[in-house]
């Protein structure tokens, strides 16, 4: 086991976060995700470990709870970048039905694929093909810088109902008794009760930021969300809702026509208060992501990559998720398909409902190079498609833009 000085640790920290701005700048140059540059760097420092037998663990409550913070921040930043109006509703439809219909067809695709290949049970293998079909917010959200504005609020949208949607469905089939009136009206009644406390809470979270006279305001909401989130958790609840609406509101305060309530808290207060948590919220964010990817690199060994079973396997999800997201936006969306088809990141939140699976639920003979495999290789397509997008216009052939359909804006 590997001794460290504090001194030593404090310095290797400090190195870490360093070599991860200086991605967030190469990634504009190469148009490589960020996070997957710190993905492939955990790997490697997980390879010189190795090589000079270097033992160093993590436990992973600490990855888990790292990538349950980073959760929450990439949520309420999404929300702190999305504006609501009229205009925005077929965009929201058409990024609703994409996320629910791709994770829903993908789900099911992979629950026979692990079924067919493990022989367990279809409960158990749903269990696990429903992380696997989680679009990744964590990758797409700080990926997606050098796209259109139209391109980036489909994405954005998309990729954060696919985590909400995601979640809601794994607490669902997670839970002891399903597909029973009571246990369907029970989780019908969760999600009215967090679309309910999400207004409320949201305007209490508001309250507090704007009528406290200390400066040091937004780590109390920070707590508070995270208080929120872990509740939710606790009485299964979709908690992010509640988040997702928080940022939703700040960032769309203007729209508010009731006079009361607006009286209480002016537009000029409410957008210094936007400013604030929009950028404590992207540097937290970037902090957290920093160490989450890095830790969860660290953790893959690159000794699965020998076995031909989890390649093969690992493939055929992969393939299956790919062929689902394009023929969607191909026949269905009938928008053009790059880079949007590439975008089938699996991350934070994969990897986060994967510690959570119960006991009881667990796949005897799944391996976990499987889930590495899927994670290294969905990132890689991305970033090929924003390899693609780098191409000029009349380099790449497409289908249309969002802009030029009237009926998907």
């Amino acid at each position: 086991m590997l001794n460290l000085t504090t001194e030593s640790v404090l310095i290797i920290i400090s190195c870490l976060v360093v070599l991860s701005y200086l991605f967030s700048i190469i990634s504009q140059y190469v148009r490589v995700p960020s996070v997957l540059l710190l993905l492939f760097a955990g790997v490697g420092f997980r390879q010189l470990a190795d090589a000079y037998q270097v033992d160093i663990a993590f436990s992973d409550q600490l990855v888990e709870s790292l990538g349950v913070v980073g959760l929450i921040m990439i949520v309420l930043e999404a929300g702190l970048d999305l504006k609501l109006g009229r205009d925005k509703i077929k965009l929201i439809r058409n990024s609703f039905f994409s996320a629910f219909f791709i994770f829903v067809v993908s789900a099911l695709l992979l629950t026979y694929i692990l079924h067919f290949w493990l022989n367990e049970p279809l409960h158990n293998c749903l269990v696990y093909a429903i992380p696997l079909s989680i679009m990744s917010s964590s990758i797409v959200i700080p990926s997606i810088n050098p796209l259109s504005d139209q391109k980036k609020e489909f994405l954005v949208y998309e990729a954060s109902f696919s985590d909400i949607l995601g979640i809601i469905v794994f607490n669902y089939f997670t839970a002891k008794d399903i597909l029973t009136a009571q246990s369907l009206g029970a989780f019908g009644g969760s999600i009215l009760i967090s679309v309910l406390l999400s207004i409320v809470l949201s305007l209490l979270l508001l309250l507090i930021l704007a009528r406290t006279k200390l400066n040091i305001k937004f780590f109390l909401i920070f707590s508070l969300l995270i208080l929120i989130y872990a509740s939710g958790k606790i009485f299964h609840l979709p908690s992010l809702i509640i988040i997702l609406a928080f940022g939703l509101l700040i960032n769309n305060w203007e729209k508010l026509t009731w006079r009361r309530l607006i009286k209480f808290f002016p537009y000029e207060q409410v957008n210094d208060l936007r400013h604030l948590l929009h950028s404590v919220t992207a540097e937290t964010s970037f902090l957290i992501r920093t160490f989450f990817f890095l830790l969860f690199g660290f953790s893959i060994s690159l000794k699965f990559l020998s076995e031909q079973e989890i390649i093969l396997v690992g493939s055929l999800i992969v393939l299956a998720m790919f062929l689902v997201r394009m023929l969607y936006l191909r026949f269905f969306l009938r928008t053009n398909l790059f880079p949007e088809a590439f975008f089938i990141p699996r991350g934070l939140i994969t990897i986060v409902l994967f510690y959570k699976i119960p006991d009881e639920l667990k796949l005897s003979n799944f391996n976990d190079g499987i889930l590495f495999f899927i994670i290294l290789t969905t990132s890689i397509i991305m970033a090929m498609g924003m390899l693609f997008y780098r191409k000029k216009p009349s380099e790449v052939v497409e289908e249309g833009q969002f802009s030029e359909r009237s009926d998907i804006l």
